[in-house]
């Protein structure tokens, strides 16, 4: 069995080199297509809910195609895993290839790197450290957290399920929540006196961002147990213990 997740995941770091990153996804899938077909293995595929791009669909199901922009600023992340995706189901359909590909919605926990640039791990840094709180827009836009642990949960029963389904097949958590809700949690639970500042919102940033984890629920029974507190709870001790202790 083999996991690709190999792929920066946020913008800060897959927009430092774009080209680099459409290469890990696209040459990075070849690579491995090629090492699971010579050894007989099952590959699963970390794809992306960002597949969905600026979603039209709301929640987003597997059978959306997405709303992405080909040219943009994060076309080399969204295509890329687009692109991935393709090459996964076409080695499955030319080559018999069992595979699985997971679209992962936005996940933290412990052990995120403290300039990881997601917005989880941006919110608590800069709340433990006293500094603004920073948030592209105003704030409105959402995104669902799922804890890390329950995303891994979900990987391993979809690798153990019936080798007749690749997917795709979407996990993360369906609990939705706004930047500035987002924001506010993380001051409360760090007890922090940070402010909370406004910048300008990127280009292609998804409005709204929420997994249909129906087939999910029906295929493996899963779905995420923790709850977006309870979760930021581990993380702000983790960030705290390890970085401001």
């Amino acid at each position: 069995r083999i996991y690709n997740l190999a792929c920066p995941a946020s913008p800060v770091h897959y927009q430092f080199d774009p080209v680099q990153t459409t290469k890990t996804s696209v040459h990075g899938a070849i690579n491995m297509l090629g090492l699971a077909k010579r050894l007989g293995a099952t590959i699963l595929q970390a794809s992306t809910s960002e597949v969905y791009g600026d979603p039209a669909v709301h929640p987003q199901p597997e059978e959306y195609w997405g709303n992405v922009n080909p040219i943009g600023p994060r076309a080399c992340y969204d295509e890329g895993k687009r692109c991935a995706e393709t090459l996964f189901f076409d080695y499955h359909r030319q080559h018999r290839l069992p595979i699985k590909v997971v679209r992962i919605f936005n996940t933290y926990g412990p052990r995120m790197h403290p300039d990881d640039g997601r917005v989880v791990s941006n919110f608590i840094v800069q709340a433990l450290k006293g500094d603004p709180i920073t948030i592209y827009g105003d704030g409105t836009q959402t995104r669902s957290f799922c804890y890390v642990d329950d995303l891994i949960e979900g990987f391993v029963r979809f690798m153990d399920s019936d080798p007749a389904i690749p997917g795709p097949l979407n996990i993360g958590n369906p609990a939705e929540f706004t930047m500035l809700e987002l924001a506010e949690l993380v001051i409360r639970k760090t007890d922090s006196a940070s402010p909370i500042v406004h910048r300008p919102l990127p280009a292609d940033d998804p409005r709204q961002r929420r997994p249909d984890i129906t087939r999910a629920k029906d295929l493996l029974g899963w779905e995420p147990t923790v709850a977006l507190e309870d979760g930021l709870e581990r993380t702000i001790r983790y960030f705290r213990d390890r970085f401001f202790a």
